[in-house]
């Protein structure tokens, strides 16, 4: 039985879940929706809740904790910039998992982590401005 084990180790060292976690985490602010296996997502949701709760409190104690998470600092600002304001009337509930079958080289059951309220033009839209960047410098 594992009554009170905590959470799941996924067969990772700590320091390679925290790294896991910061990079997944940062990914879902900045797509606000990533396809990753279920155990995962089922992982990420209490941290990046917390890192919702963080931002809807807005102080610079809060700003700082939440900098020391998630390890890059435009992933912070987009967390209390948008995210924070988006959800601040919501008492919690902000993530969503969605089971999205299984993968298909070794079967792994693949779920969908989305915001609730999330912007559909937020998926990609960083790669797109890179993609555009990257022409303009070229055409120049």
């Amino acid at each position: 039985m594992r009554h009170a084990r905590g959470y799941r180790r996924l067969n990772r060292t700590h320091e390679h879940r925290k790294a896991l976690w910061a990079n997944m985490a940062g990914s879902l602010i900045e797509h606000e929706q990533i396809k990753t296996t279920l155990p995962k997502a089922k992982e990420l949701r209490p941290i990046v809740e917390k890192l919702i709760t963080l931002a809807k409190r807005g102080d610079l104690h809060a700003r700082r904790q939440a900098a020391a998470q998630l390890k890059q600092d435009q992933y912070v600002e987009k967390l209390f910039d948008v995210l924070g304001p988006r959800y601040k009337e919501r008492q919690g509930g902000y993530i969503r998992v969605l089971k999205a079958g299984f993968r298909y080289g070794d079967m792994a059951p693949m779920a969908i982590i989305e915001f609730v309220d999330r912007d559909p033009a937020a998926k990609g839209a960083a790669d797109k401005a890179r993609l555009e960047a990257e022409e303009a410098a070229t055409e120049e």
